[in-house]
C-alpha cells in the first residue's frame, strides 16, 4: 500500500506552526487541509484528551460562527496523535491567508470563560471529558507561536 501524505512528513523536525497538509479537488472546488501543529511531535508531551476535546468544542464554535469564514469551514478537529488539529477550508489557501483567523481563534480560546459550548450530556457524547483551564493554557501557548510565526513554521521540513 502507498504511504499517505501525512506519514511522509518528517515529524522529527516538525515544530509548532501552520502547514498545508494537502489540497483536494471536489468538482471545481478546492479544499485546503491545514495542519495546526500545537506541539513538537515526539519531543513534547501530547495534549490530553480533555483539553483536546475542549479546544475542539471552542474552535469549532468559533469558526462556525465567524462572520467572514463560517461559509468556508468544512471541518475542524483533532489529530489522532494529539499534537494538533486539522482545519479544512474551502478555497486554495496558504497559511499566511488564515493567520489573522487563527490568531483570533486562539485569543478566543485562551480567554474563554464560562460553560464550554456543547458541554452537556444532550449535546456531546463525552461531555465530562473537558479541561478548560488546560485548554486555555495550550491555546495561549499556540497563540504565542502564531504571533511571531516565521516562514519555516509554515512549510513542512524536509
Amino acid at each position: 500500500m502507498e504511504k499517505i501524505a501525512s506519514f511522509t512528513v518528517n515529524h522529527l523536525c516538525l515544530l509548532p506552526g501552520v502547514y498545508v497538509s494537502r489540497r483536494d479537488r471536489v468538482g471545481d472546488a478546492v479544499i485546503t487541509t491545514f495542519d495546526l501543529r500545537m506541539t513538537a511531535p515526539n519531543r513534547e508531551p501530547v495534549m490530553n484528551t480533555a483539553e483536546v476535546h475542549t479546544l475542539e468544542h471552542l474552535g469549532a464554535t468559533f469558526l462556525r460562527n465567524h462572520p467572514d469564514w463560517k461559509e468556508r469551514v468544512i471541518y475542524f478537529g483533532p489529530m489522532g496523535c494529539r499534537t494538533g488539529f486539522y482545519l479544512l477550508l474551502a478555497g486554495e489557501l496558504e497559511p499566511a491567508d488564515i493567520l489573522p483567523l487563527l490568531r483570533e481563534m486562539t485569543d478566543f480560546m485562551a480567554s474563554f470563560e464560562g460553560d464550554v459550548p456543547g458541554q452537556a450530556a444532550r449535546d456531546c457524547g463525552n461531555y465530562l471529558d473537558m479541561n478548560l483551564p488546560m485548554a486555555r493554557l495550550l491555546a495561549a501557548r499556540y497563540g504565542e507561536v502564531l504571533a511571531d510565526i516565521t516562514p519555516d513554521r509554515m512549510v513542512y521540513p524536509d
